[in-house]
């Protein structure tokens, strides 16, 4: 009797863990939460932030298959500390805010990465009607919601910088985006 106790005990903790780890989450938005990209202007950086963004995310090593990251992005809410350049990339040679409102990012390929609470994302990155592969490390720690990552893509592809703006020897094609937000899990 005590031997089938301890077995059900152990089956009750194993069924929790599993049901915590597949808990759905979303940032908290009373939290610092960063998206910040970086590109460079004359070889030097110059970086810029979204203020409004989601993220919605679902992890369970059981079931990988409903394993999902949703990143959606207001693009109006860009801004790169300057009136002029704000301005600048609201326009149709940039991110086009009146046409292209969103970008997102979605991912329902997520792994576990080498290191201690290491991930791999493998998604499509849309930005400015162009959808791209696009995948990226990162750090996750559920006991604090904490989400830590970056990747680089290139602007050229997207559509981003045109015209004038085409020739990467002033604005570079290569642009490095950077996140840290917290989570919380959903009820």
């Amino acid at each position: 009797m005590r031997k089938t106790a301890f077995c059900l005990a152990g089956l009750g903790a194993a069924f929790c863990l599993t049901s915590a780890s597949a808990a759905e989450w979303q940032m908290d938005s009373s939290a610092s939460n960063r998206l910040e990209f970086t590109a460079s202007f004359e070889k030097a950086p110059v970086t810029g932030v979204f203020k409004d963004f989601e993220v919605r995310f679902g992890f369970d090593p059981m079931k990988p298959a409903g394993n999902h990251l949703d990143v959606i992005i207001r693009t109006s809410s860009a801004d790169m500390a300057n009136p002029d350049i704000n301005q600048a990339i609201a326009g149709m040679e940039w991110f086009d805010f009146m046409r292209y409102r969103q970008a997102e990012f979605r991912a329902s390929d997520i792994r576990r990465g080498p290191g201690e609470a290491s991930y791999l994302a493998r998604g499509a990155l849309s930005l400015k009607g162009v959808q791209q592969p696009q995948e990226f490390a990162f750090t996750w720690n559920p006991a604090d919601g904490k989400m830590v990552g970056e990747f680089v893509t290139q602007r050229s592809i997207f559509g981003i910088g045109t015209g004038e703006w085409k020739n990467t020897d002033i604005v570079g094609d290569a642009v490095k985006v950077k996140f840290r937000i917290r989570l919380r899990p959903l009820p």
